[in-house]
């Protein structure tokens, strides 16, 4: 087994240690989500966890962690007996991305438990976690079944697996921590609420720290053992500091007043539900253990906030999270008084001063405040693009307010990963058929397995009430759902298009789409074509936040090369085709239609927009004219795409105008109904 990173060694990253700390001090905060740049020490913070993590008693032998002073009583394995059980450390267990449900909540033998009526059942991720800690790495990667299979587990302490009438349940309560990348898409916002803390972590623009971080990595490398050894002392002093607050907490006081700070806080903050309050009360309390008191003070209630509920304000994925520290500051002012858990500010040389973790070793590494950016505000890695250079052109323009559009969809049935947009032969859904199992049987279809069994009862044998199944018998089922799409915009940004107004609305419209793009777990790319040439504003990525961003800071003027902007589509498209043959595209061309400069750009438009229909790509055509007189421009391309147009009212969905379900991907269903 490897060494960790000792966690005491990391260097700074204050509040993301803190929030480790705090859940190991008390795991009903509800664990932890970690959001910032690559390279920031997420996963090794998180992985050095488990190291100062107290042991845990279980019952010897019992697979599922029961705790031999109150096992419980539904464990596959028991019941077992209240006695002394062994002592282990507590695990961290990782759920890769890409894991199949059966390892994340187990396996049941379906042979065994049809022929034989025996549970044969191997445990999954979610047992191995039971009383420990589950991590899961780029957390906003993780497939939809997954997360709504962790928020059941989160929700009720217990995994349920069922199959066709055979079922199974086990304990199942673990404190939950996730890392992610913001730059490669955002959450769930059932599953965010499900993490008691959020952590926002850059890298240092401080040299010495810089240093000092690279020379404490390179030492680990060459002798892990001896690098973790030389920071022995200062991890057994976190270790017992986190046991001395374990004990400590149930004689915590919560006072009124510090409630009403909590309550007030959430309130003006308008955080939905009341989970943000519960979280508040339990952070807060953890912050005063690990200080050492007996009593939570208004600064408990404030850090609790800064860590509580940033990820619990966000409307949509393109508010940026973060809390205004101001106001927070105001509204704990407002509603201080009377405050029983006591006004005198502690000590800050006392213990825990401030409530942050020590800053560990010799070299007092301790991080300065102005080293990472206050929650909310953009670092270089935001995604925002500065204005284009270049004569003529006018600055960006703000969007208009983003609407719920009418559904996109791209015909046919594919294959792709797990979305909501279009038809897809997937692992969950709507049962359809049946068939051999290719490998592990996952899906059970139970009707046509006991046709295939029936007829072959006599030979083998069948004396008594049972049906005797054998693994040539079993079959499994299709199913059909929905499936993730790339949305690929190309947006036109040339001087037909710079009216402040009609930009305006343009933006709004492809916001107001990159949202349903987001709430349908697409990837989307972004091509925008202005002057001379066309680019690609943004590849494609499944962070749509990232191209809102880029969206906005769009400049606009100069000429409309049409051409241009749809070659360069075609070349994403091509290119995202060899990376992932199965994912389907769809192409939302926002435009008037105009083409110019260059020799003939009308009919060069035309034929590179040929190549798209050609190819049996998706397309629509959003149609950005306006005025008394219009040309039909966008209609003729839209026929050349083989695609459909639609007007900006029609792409709202409370639109009266008829808008059809699927775009068409064959040539002749273009043109737009009168």
């Amino acid at each position: 087994m490897s060494t960790p990173f000792p966690f005491t060694a990391v260097v700074g990253q204050d509040d993301l240690r803190l929030a480790l700390v705090l859940n190991a001090v008390s795991p009903a905060v509800g664990g932890v989500l970690v959001r910032g740049e690559k390279g920031t020490a997420k996963s090794t913070a998180v992985r050095a966890l488990s190291a100062l993590m107290p042991e845990v008693d279980v019952v010897a032998g019992c697979r599922f962690s029961c705790a031999p002073g109150a096992p419980d009583p539904a464990c596959p394995e028991g019941p077992h007996e209240v006695g002394p059980g062994v002592a282990r450390p507590a695990r961290m267990v990782e759920l890769p991305v890409g894991a199949s449900e059966d390892r994340l909540v187990g396996a049941l033998d379906i042979e065994r438990a049809l022929s034989e009526g025996v549970k044969a059942f191997e445990p999954g991720l979610l047992a191995d976690a039971h009383r420990g800690i589950l991590y899961v790495d780029e957390v906003n990667l993780l497939h939809d079944h997954l997360v709504d299979l962790l928020l059941d587990a989160a929700a009720m302490g217990a995994s349920y697996v069922e199959r066709e009438g055979v079922s199974v349940r086990h304990a199942s309560k673990f404190l939950l921590v996730g890392t992610m990348n913001p730059e490669e898409g955002e959450l769930r916002p059932q599953l965010l609420d499900r993490f008691g803390l959020t952590v926002e972590v850059a890298a240092s623009r401080e040299p010495d720290q810089r240093v000092e971080v690279v020379r404490r990595r390179l030492a680990y490398d060459d002798d892990p053992a001896g690098f973790a050894a030389r920071w022995a002392d200062e991890e057994s002093a976190v270790r017992a500091r986190i046991v001395a607050a374990r004990e400590l907490l149930p004689s915590v006081r919560l006072g009124d007043g510090a409630l009403r700070q909590i309550a007030a806080t959430c309130s003006a903050f308008e955080v939905d539900g009341m989970r943000a309050d519960i979280v508040m009360a339990r952070t807060a309390t953890a912050l005063a253990a690990w200080a050492g008191r007996t009593d939570v003070l208004a600064e408990d209630v404030r850090q609790a906030a800064l860590l509580a509920l940033p990820h619990r304000r966000r409307r949509n994925p393109f508010d940026a999270p973060g809390l205004d520290e101001d106001k927070l500051d105001d509204t704990l002012e407002e509603f201080g008084g009377g405050d029983d858990s006591g006004d005198e500010d502690p000590d800050p040389d006392g213990p825990g001063g401030g409530g942050q973790p020590p800053q560990d070793g010799p070299d007092g590494d301790d991080s300065p405040a102005g080293d990472v950016p206050a929650q909310g505000e953009p670092s270089e890695g935001d995604g925002q693009a500065p204005a284009a250079p270049g004569g003529g052109e006018q600055s960006p323009v703000r969007a208009a307010e983003p609407f719920r559009t009418k559904m996109l969809s791209v015909p046919g049935l594919g294959e792709g990963a797990a979305g909501r947009r279009s038809r897809a032969r997937t692992e969950h859904g709507r049962t359809t058929g049946a068939r051999r199992p290719q490998g592990a049987l996952t899906k059970l279809h139970l009707a046509a397995t006991v046709q295939a069994a029936a007829p072959h009862q006599r030979a083998r044998g069948r004396s008594g009430p049972g049906l005797v199944v054998r693994r040539d018998d079993l079959r499994q089922a299709t199913r059909e759902g929905r499936e993730g799409n790339l949305v690929l915009f190309v947006v036109d940004a040339s001087g037909s298009m710079a009216a402040r107004q009609r930009m305006s609305a343009v933006k709004g419209a492809v916001l107001s789409l990159l949202l349903d793009a987001y709430q349908r777990r697409d990837k989307v790319g972004l091509v925008t074509f202005r002057g001379k040439d066309a680019e690609v504003a943004l590849p494609p990525t499944s962070s749509v936040d990232a191209a809102a961003a880029r969206l906005e800071s769009l400049p606009t003027g100069g000429r409309t090369p049409l051409a241009a902007g749809l070659l360069r589509a075609h070349d994403v498209l091509r290119v995202e085709r060899l990376r992932d043959p199965a994912r389907r595209s769809l192409v939302v061309v926002v435009t008037d239609g105009r083409a110019t400069g260059g020799t003939d750009p009308v009919a060069l438009s035309g034929r590179a927009a040929r190549l798209f229909a050609a190819g049996g790509v998706a397309s629509v055509v959003v149609d950005c004219e306006s005025g008394p007189v219009r040309l039909g421009l966008a209609g003729q391309l839209a026929g050349e795409l083989g695609g459909t147009a639609v007007t900006l009212d029609e792409l709202r969905a409370d639109s009266i105008a008829g808008l059809v379900r699927d775009v068409q991907g064959s040539r002749g269903n273009g043109r737009r109904a009168a």
